[in-house]
C-alpha cells in the first residue's frame, strides 16, 4: 500500500508519495492531481523495472507479481 499525500499550493495542488521517492506531481483540481500522480507512480515503477532487469540480466531468477496500489 502507498500513501498519497496532497498539498494545496496556491492554484496547485502538490501530490506525491511517501514511499516511493520520485513520484510527484501537481494538478489544478484533486482529481487532476490524483490522475497526474497514478501516471507518475507507474513511470517510476517502471524505470525501477527497467534497472532491475538490467542489473539481472544474466542471472536465473523467478518473477512473481504480488503487489496492487490503488489510490
Amino acid at each position: 500500500m502507498f500513501t498519497a499525500v496532497y498539498e494545496k499550493d496556491g492554484d496547485w495542488i502538490m501530490a506525491s508519495v511517501e514511499e516511493l521517492p520520485g513520484a510527484n506531481t501537481q494538478g489544478k483540481t484533486l482529481e487532476e492531481a490524483r490522475e497526474n500522480l497514478r501516471e507518475a507512480v507507474v513511470m517510476v515503477l517502471q524505470a525501477n523495472r527497467d534497472l532491475a532487469e538490467r542489473e539481472l540480466q544474466g542471472h536465473e531468477i523467478i518473477r512473481k507479481e504480488q503487489f496492487a496500489f490503488n489510490f
